[in-house]
């Protein structure tokens, strides 16, 4: 399965749980992909320190709707959104 994961407000709100989640579902194979609407040039510093060598990806939509973006950077739909905003899969945020 391919799980797409927010970073601020989910990741953020509890990263050790985050962590543990991941470790255990790469491990079992699935793979994990950051998606994030934050700018890569200009904010993606404290989302690469904290999850460049957790996860298999990271996707900087900048400010775009998630599930588009992944479609286009990717080529697929995760399985899974994990997301406490999922009004943010469907509409921009700019």
């Amino acid at each position: 399965m391919l799980i797409a994961l927010d970073f601020d407000g989910t990741y953020t709100a509890d990263p050790e749980l985050w962590d543990v989640f991941i470790a255990n579902a790469r491990a079992r194979g699935h793979e994990i992909v950051v998606a994030t609407m934050r700018y890569e040039d200009t904010e993606s510093e404290i989302v690469e320190l904290s999850l460049a060598d957790k996860v298999d990806m990271i996707v900087y939509t900048n400010r775009k709707a998630k599930k588009t973006a992944l479609r286009q950077i990717i080529g697929r739909d995760p399985n899974i959104w994990i997301d406490d905003n999922p009004d943010w899969l469907y509409e921009d945020a700019l």
